[in-house]
Parts: structure tokens; sequence; C-alpha cells
């Protein structure tokens, strides 16, 4: 009679880990519905620039860039010079 018992057992455990994984399938489903609507009400939040801004940020950008690269290159030249004083060969 136990191995009869442990048989039920067996099969009311996988029917019983079937069903669980059923549940937790609808679940990530819902999960992931869930995220793209809240992804696409995001997006119809967000306010893009117009084209005349974008050009003004794009130079404002490039000259930024180009002033610190200008800066920095300044600075190597005058510690490249300093060194080449103070280092006697």
């Amino acid at each position: 009679m136990k191995k009869k018992d442990e048989k039920k057992v067996k099969t009311n455990s996988s029917k019983e880990t079937k069903v669980k994984s059923e549940k937790k399938k609808s679940e990530k489903k819902r999960e992931r519905v869930g995220f793209f609507k809240g992804v696409i009400s995001e997006m119809s939040k967000v306010v893009w620039p117009s084209r005349r801004n974008m050009i003004k940020y794009s130079i404002a950008t490039i000259v930024f860039v180009l002033f610190f690269a200008l800066y920095f290159y300044g600075i190597e030249l005058l510690m490249a010079w300093l060194k080449s004083i103070i280092v006697i060969v």
C-alpha cells in the first residue's frame, strides 16, 4: 500500500508543479504586456527638440569639445616645455 500512496503523491505533486508553472508563465506575460504599455505611455510624454534647437545644441557641443581639446593640448605643450627646461640632458 505504501507504493500506491507514493505514486499518488508523485502524480499530485507533478500536477501541482504544472499548475504553478502555468501560473508563472501567465504572470510573466502580464508583466511583459504591462512593461510595453508603460514604455509606450512614457514615449508619448517625450518632447523632442526642434530642428533649430538641435542645430544649436550640436554647434555648442562641437565648440565645447574643440575648446577643451585645445586647452588640454596647450597644457601638454606647457608641461613638455617645462620638462625640457628643468631636465638637463
